[in-house]
């Protein structure tokens, strides 16, 4: 199992495969995916995983995280995830953020991301925002939530 840095075009063929198969081709390309860093995990020579990074100052947003779904279960989009977080982390983001589709929050949570009150549909899919803060910011958010606990 290899991670490491791929063109968006790589990233493509695997997001319209297992995201929105039924849709066309270009449905699955970002504005600005010229402007991420885009992840791919390999077992052996085969394309496994993906997931894009877009970093803005000390924010940063996870897009367009898929498996293949017969790969899905086995710990690909974990590991995936997890070295895309470290990276982040040590870019110097603070608070990185995605829009998760509602029933796969649950993953998300396993690697200290929260829901927020942010939820949308999208293409008949619903999505809520999560997020997780780094460093000083998770401090400040901790101590911020603890104090919004006790004046309640």
């Amino acid at each position: 199992m290899e991670i490491r840095r791929i063109h968006k075009e790589d990233a493509w063929k695997l997001r319209h495969e297992v995201m929105w198969p039924e849709r066309e081709p270009d449905y699955i390309k970002l504005e600005d995916d010229e402007l991420g860093t885009h992840y791919g995990l390999y077992r052996g020579e085969q394309l496994v995983s993906v997931l894009s990074l877009f970093i803005t100052g000390t924010e940063a947003q996870l897009r367009k995280f898929a498996t293949l779904e017969l790969e899905q279960g086995q710990g690909y989009g974990s590991r995936l995830l997890q070295t895309v977080l470290e990276e982040a982390e040590q870019a110097g983001v603070q608070r990185i953020y995605c829009n998760a589709r509602t029933y796969k929050a649950g993953f998300y949570k396993k690697f200290g991301m929260q829901t927020t009150d942010v939820v949308f549909s999208k293409g008949g899919k619903d999505y809520v925002v999560m997020e997780r803060f780094f460093g000083s910011a998770a401090e400040k958010n901790t101590e911020a939530n603890r104090e919004g606990l006790q004046h309640d």
